[in-house]
């Protein structure tokens, strides 16, 4: 049939996400609350409650990157191969 277009793959590289750049991204975001965690533990010896916030900020980051990667996994969006 002439005039028809294919239609595009399901994950061709013009749909697929950059999830490169959210991993990166997401690894930025745990180290710089990693970083801000160790500044308030020194600058506040302990006395304020800065420090545990900006840990637990770390772990539900770190919890959604591994949620999104298997997700990401699930659905094709990343394969085996390294």
């Amino acid at each position: 049939m002439t005039g028809q277009r294919a239609a595009a793959p399901l994950h061709s590289l013009k749909t697929r996400p950059p999830v490169k750049i959210i991993v990166l991204l997401f690894i930025v975001l745990i180290l710089g609350s990693l970083g801000s965690a160790l500044y308030f533990l020194i600058k506040d010896k302990g006395t304020s409650t800065r420090t545990a916030k900006a840990l637990t900020w770390r772990v539900v980051f770190s919890i959604t990157l591994f949620v999104m990667l298997m997700l990401a996994y699930h659905f094709g969006l990343i394969s085996t191969k390294l």
